[in-house]
């Protein structure tokens, strides 16, 4: 078709399939080994205590057992792929191996380990809740079939198989050890079996299964009266209930936890009740703004905490995951209803991101944390008042639509109208099946994130920042190739010498990927916006903005294809490359924000103005790469125009090939 388009897509492509490849072995995970690293550090956080007191070896044989699982930690981090922030894993796994031979404070290993733990529940995306509320009843059963033997009847460790067995088993009775152990560590104790201890892997079981069975084992050490206590205040108390939006909450907190937040009695009453009556907690948070706020909430609390601690990396990855795991999923709802308030949550969460990443003061980090929670207080108001919103939700639906629309639409009606200038129609079926597969595989992901699997903030992002770099460096290339037809009238010589020969299958194969990767990017944003705001109090109303939306998009490109057929075909071709290197400018800026939002790229702010539609953020990552992208339109259009000089006029015979 055009050689140095055809190198640089091939380049590109061959980026983007490694970085899949990248993408692939981050959705292999969890691993089994960061399941099972994950899992030791909880064992070492509950249990050091027993084995170390003021620096003193207590029981020789569990302090032995610490030395190893500290040691197996760091083997199994070293064994997992290395990956930004994997070297800082790997020496916070060294330091607890260090301090646990150096028989340091129980608070400081608990410390160490808990917050190693957690990054790896973040990195690795470990399993973290269950996927419907735990059946207790199903739990005690299975506890009673599987159990028994070892940690009897009761949970008091003295089971009948239990005599001989070095470590003994767990009395899940015990208080001070329950007060340390979440549900989630329980589950994947139950899943993986404990590695030195006659504890064996129930992964047979299946999932809601092992569930249930790590709830009922988690209640044990609570009796009755507790259970009644939390009642009470789980009734009556807004404020606890903001702890727990939902059950990945729950499930990853322990009672030592939650006594930081709620005071030692209520966090014992509690924790006794919502292990017992799980179902409290999804009844009280269905999938909405409120949870998602409060999740966002609870990821800046842990942020600013790791961040006191000294810990720059986790307090990044927690201030990252309160945008893409609190923001991210009611950003349609928020936007539709005030756009200029999600906008100032964006910025200012970046900018508390920076100021950890730049390690500013502790006072300068809490500050900002501090301004974004106002900012969610205030989105939290504008998401309850639903005074406007039928016309809120038609609205949104209608500028969410002919947003994501327009893009995909100047990309394929340049081509389609190209093609039928050169008078190429036999290559049209190819950009058509390009967009209308965009189309179907916008079905497919559709059907997948609702029932299958949730496509969360980061992957969407990702998603988006790849497929609009690529779609940006493949429209620069095409920009510059067709403003090169449009000087000194060599469309004309080009279009009869060159194009039969130019459009070849491989060619045509090539308008098929750009024209799918246009719109798909748009589809894929506009199916999540759209599942993300819609609800059955205002489906009429988001069905209307959705058609309405459609018929001015056929206004549109109805609009583009007459144009394309009125202008001559030399200011046809400069026209559309002009237009192409800008849509070039302003999708490479969204690509970078967008995986600036992913955690993928760093972010330095810059002093500009967000002007979203032309990919305008106010990073200096997006800022240079838009300017070097318009610098190299620039320079290809000055050296056309150079080259057009030194080239013969279409009335003299041609000196060579065109």
């Amino acid at each position: 078709m055009f050689p140095i388009a055809q190198r640089c897509v091939l380049s590109v492509l061959l980026a983007v399939v490694g970085l899949a490849s990248a993408c692939s072995v981050r959705a292999a995970d969890p691993a089994a080994e960061a399941r099972q690293a994950w899992q030791l550090l909880d064992y070492i956080a509950v249990d050091y205590p027993a084995a170390i007191q003021n620096g003193e070896v207590v029981d020789a044989g569990e302090y032995a057992e610490m030395q190893e699982f500290t040691a197996s930690v760091s083997a199994k981090l070293a064994a997992l792929p290395s990956g930004a922030g994997h070297a800082a894993r790997l020496a916070k796994a060294k330091q607890l191996q260090g301090l646990v031979a150096e028989r340091a404070d129980a608070e400081q290993i608990a410390r160490s380990a808990g917050a190693l733990a957690s990054e790896l529940l973040t990195v690795y995306k470990i399993e973290a809740a269950p996927a419907a509320v735990p059946d207790l009843a199903r739990g005690a059963a299975l506890y009673a079939q599987q159990c028994t033997a070892c940690h009897g009847a009761t949970g008091r460790g003295g089971g009948p198989a239990a005599a001989g067995m070095d470590p003994p088993p767990i009395a899940f009775t015990d208080a001070d050890r329950a007060k340390h152990r979440s549900p989630l560590s329980l589950y994947q104790v139950i899943s993986q079996g404990l590695p030195g201890t006659a504890m064996m892997s129930y992964a047979h079981l299946s999932n809601d299964d092992r569930w249930a069975l790590a709830y009922y084992t988690g209640g044990l050490a609570y009796d009755a009266a507790a259970r009644e206590q939390g009642a009470a205040v789980w009734a009556d108390n807004e404020q606890v209930r903001r702890v727990f939006p939902d059950l990945a909450a729950l499930s990853g907190a322990t009672e030592a936890d939650i006594s930081k937040t709620l005071g030692a009695d209520r966090a014992r009453a509690i924790t006794a009740y919502l292990r017992g009556e799980p179902s409290a907690v999804a009844a009280s948070s269905p999938v909405n703004s409120n949870a998602s706020l409060a999740l966002a909430r609870q990821r800046l609390q842990q942020s600013v905490a790791a961040y006191r601690s000294g810990d720059r990396g986790q307090a990044s990855a927690l201030a990252l995951s309160a945008y893409l795991d609190g923001i991210e999923p009611v950003e349609p709802q928020l936007g539709s209803r005030n756009r200029k308030l999600l906008r100032q949550i964006e910025s200012a969460m970046a900018t508390l991101r920076a100021r950890i990443g730049e390690g500013a003061p502790t006072s300068a980090v809490e500050a900002q944390a501090a301004a974004v929670g106002q900012l969610l207080d205030r989105s939290e108001s504008a998401l309850a008042d639903r005074s406007n919103s039928t016309t809120t939700a038609f609205l949104g639906s209608f500028t969410i639509l002919l947003r994501e629309g327009v893009e995909a639409l100047l990309i394929v009606i340049g081509m389609i109208a190209f093609l039928r200038k050169a008078e190429r129609r036999d290559v049209l079926p190819y950009v058509h099946a390009g967009w209308i597969g965009a189309l179907l595989a916008g079905g497919v992901t559709w059907a997948i994130a609702t029932y299958a699997v949730s496509i969360s903030g980061a992957e969407r992002e990702v998603t988006e920042g790849l497929s609009a770099l690529f779609a940006a460096i493949v429209l620069l290339s095409v920009g510059i190739w067709m403003h090169q037809k449009s000087t000194a009238g060599r469309w004309q010589q080009y279009l009869q010498e060159k194009m039969s020969a130019a459009l070849t299958r491989r060619s045509a194969t090539f308008l098929f990927v750009l024209s799918f990767v246009a719109v798909y990017r748009e589809v894929f944003e506009t199916i999540l916006f759209y599942a993300a705001m819609w609800n059955e109090q205002d489906s009429s109303a988001i069905l209307a903005g959705l058609g309405l939306g459609l018929v001015v998009l056929a206004v549109i490109a109805f609009a583009l294809l007459r144009l394309g057929t009125r202008l001559p075909i030399g200011q046809f071709f400069r026209f559309s490359s002009i237009l192409i290197a800008v849509l070039a400018v302003v999708l490479v800026g969204k690509g970078v924000a967008a995986l600036q939002e992913a955690g993928w790229i760093s972010q330095a702010l810059a002093a500009v103005p967000q002007i979203e539609w032309l990919g305008l953020y106010p990073t200096w990552q997006s800022i240079l790469a838009q300017l070097a992208v318009a610098a190299i339109a620039i320079f290809g259009f000055v050296a056309n125009a150079r080259g057009a000089k030194a080239m013969p006029s279409a009335h003299e015979p041609p000196r060579g090939n065109a």
